[in-house]
């Protein structure tokens, strides 16, 4: 019996040592949560954004982490599939106890884990474009705003290409359609005709374009230059550019500006044919700066292949991941309220020139970036904005946005406020 006690008493000083040391080791690292698609249909675009997370983490570890611990990095595989994001960022922030989140892709899946972020306070960092109307308290938007690509897009197309009529090609889900909404009313605005706009959606992963660009080869035949916008996402874009080789569009005869085609996805295709397409970012590969050639050498020498490519929602991490270090150093913690509170205004280097500031609305200053497609699979750039662009939350051609401003500083700690009534309507 004496002996039976003194195993169990053993047992038991083993399992609390054990608690303790994993207690100890998790107060000496900060867990960072890496929320994006490793499978399914956005998977092609996503995965590189996860590497490129496991990159920054480890060159900040390189410099002794943050606040004396080292990072962890926490990868999980939401599939693309909308709702398991919630799920996957609940798991994060309750079960990993992560201090931030880098991730999502599609306005879909942020929408999805929006309410989760707010709900447990915590931070998500999300790099890529999207369509605007929102502001949360807990998202930092490190993509462009419609303002900061969507319509500078349409400007270079309407002023320097001389575009009259518009196809407005977008993947059927709420980014597409909302920025689509933007650019309508903003078309029309600038006196276009509605018979001169040509909306088309298509599903995720859609892969039969032959009639819908012969939709678009007709509509282009009627004697106006005519250009297509493009908020086609995934892996649906490597056979739509496929069939406009097939069937002959080229850029001089009906020009196609994409915001979701970048240098990783056109590393899937043969991009000959497609050579003077543009696209519209706020960073290229092809930028010659000291700073972007050190960060591509970097990530070349990370992922072990000298063929892979950077682009756009890689350089939003490296912007947003910087933010979060400096804001974290400068609170002196990892809790979500004193970041959310050191962050504004605090700036860092970008890769495309300058430095890029987080603004009040949570969104932040970028350059434009306009670029033609070249047959090496890289843009070479034809127009920017001469300075940074400040991220607009609220869009000033929709009516019930364009009376709003969004601003998380105290007093007003409101992210939609509106102007002309002095009412906050709503914190997100």
């Amino acid at each position: 019996m004496k002996m039976k006690l003194l195993k169990m008493t053993l047992a038991l000083a083993l399992l609390v040592g054990t608690f303790n040391t994993q207690a100890a080791l998790a107060e000496e690292t900060i867990k960072v949560g890496i929320l994006h698609s490793l499978s399914g249909t956005m998977a092609i675009s996503e995965t590189t954004l996860k590497d490129t997370m496991l990159m920054l983490i480890e060159e900040q570890n390189k410099k002794g982490g943050l606040l004396g611990k080292k990072l962890v990095p926490v990868v999980v595989d939401p599939a693309s599939n909308w709702p398991l994001f919630a799920e996957k960022a609940r798991e994060l922030i309750q079960k990993e106890k992560v201090a931030a989140t880098f991730g999502c892709w599609t306005s879909v899946s942020r929408k999805s884990v929006l309410p989760v972020f707010e709900e447990l306070n915590s931070l998500l960092f999300y790099p890529v474009q999207y369509e605007g109307e929102e502001s949360s308290l807990n998202v930092f938007y490190t993509g462009a705003a419609p303002n900061q690509q969507a319509i500078p897009a349409v400007d270079y197309l309407m002023n320097e290409i001389g575009a009259k009529r518009w196809v407005l090609a977008g993947t059927d889900y709420v980014y597409p359609r909302t920025t689509n909404k933007i650019l309508e009313a903003y078309l029309k605005s600038k006196g276009v005709a509605a018979e001169d706009i040509m909306i088309n959606y298509t599903p995720f992963g859609h892969s039969d374009w032959q009639s819908i660009v012969a939709d678009i080869k007709k509509f282009g035949s009627a004697g106006k230059k005519t250009a297509v916008v493009s908020t086609i996402n995934g892996d649906a874009n490597v056979p739509f550019y496929k069939e406009l080789g097939n069937q002959g569009i080229k850029a001089d005869a009906i020009p196609v500006v994409a915001f979701s085609v970048g240098e990783e996805e056109l590393s899937g295709i043969d991009t000959k044919p497609l050579v003077g397409h543009l696209a519209a970012w706020n960073y290229f590969m092809s930028v010659n700066n000291p700073a972007n050639a050190a960060f591509i050498k970097t990530w070349k020498a990370f992922i072990k292949n000298d063929k892979r490519v950077t682009n756009d929602p890689m350089e939003a991490h490296y912007i947003g991941f910087n933010m979060w270090v400096k804001a974290v150093e400068k609170a002196g913690t990892t809790d979500p309220k004193a970041v959310q509170d050191a962050i504004i205004g605090v700036a860092v280097p970008n890769l495309s020139g300058g430095y890029s500031a987080m603004m009040p609305n949570h969104h932040i200053t970028k350059p434009v970036l306009i670029g033609e497609i070249q047959a090496n699979g890289q843009f070479e750039t034809v127009w920017q904005t001469s300075g940074l662009v400040a991220g607009d939350a609220w869009s000033d051609y929709l009516e019930g946005s364009k009376d709003l401003i969004s601003d998380w500083r105290k007093p007003l700690s409101c992210g939609a406020y509106n102007v002309v009534t002095h009412k906050c309507s709503g914190t997100k």
